[in-house]
């Protein structure tokens, strides 16, 4: 069976209370989570108090967590990861924002994965915002952007995900980052 396949039984299988089944998902699956977390984290600078490790091990704990839920895939798990990650690094970003207080607005730019830190803690709020907003008239969009910006996920694997083409992301991507800009635009300017 290949490793895509084996995470799908092995979801099952936890959802079934089959508890042996957990130690084989985290040894599938920490390596592809921590890739994702590294994505996020790789440019940023030495001693960062948020380290790949420590978003892999919250986000893995929050899905295991998780046993009732009906995984469909492989994808729909990393899917799933990716707004937990979004949540993580939101949270994080409100924590480190409250010590620091700090005001003022900056410019976002979006790129396939976000790099954090403290200089940063508003983009990700801003982002954040931005993207409820986006999740009330487009959620399908909203979710493209929180796989790939948040999730550092493929467009393969968010079409995947989706169950729509890498085309039909690939322009909801396109779509969602031309809005956010918009959005992230007006509300750097009040």
């Amino acid at each position: 069976m290949n490793r895509a396949g084996e995470v799908t039984v092995l979801l099952g299988e936890l959802r079934a209370g089959n508890s042996a089944a957990e130690a084989r998902l985290l040894e599938l699956v920490y390596p592809q989570l921590r890739k994702i977390a590294t994505r996020h984290l790789r440019r940023e600078r030495t001693g960062h108090t948020l380290q790949p490790t420590a978003l892999v091990n919250e986000a893995y704990l929050q899905l295991a967590g998780q046993r009732e839920k009906d995984w469909q895939n492989r994808s729909h798990f990393y899917a799933v990861a990716a707004q937990l990650m979004r949540r993580i690094l939101v949270d994080y970003a409100r924590t480190k924002k409250a010590i620091k207080r700090d005001g003022g607005r900056q410019q976002v730019e979006l790129t396939d994965a976000l790099v954090i830190s403290d200089d940063r803690l508003d983009e990700i709020l801003s982002v954040d915002e931005a993207l409820g907003r986006l999740a009330a008239f487009d959620p399908r969009r909203c979710r493209v952007v929180e796989m790939r910006f948040f999730g550092g996920m493929s467009e393969a694997e968010v079409a995947d995900a989706l169950g729509v083409s890498v085309r039909t992301v690939k322009r909801d991507w396109n779509v969602a980052k031309a809005w956010l800009h918009g959005e992230l635009d007006k509300a750097a300017g009040s």
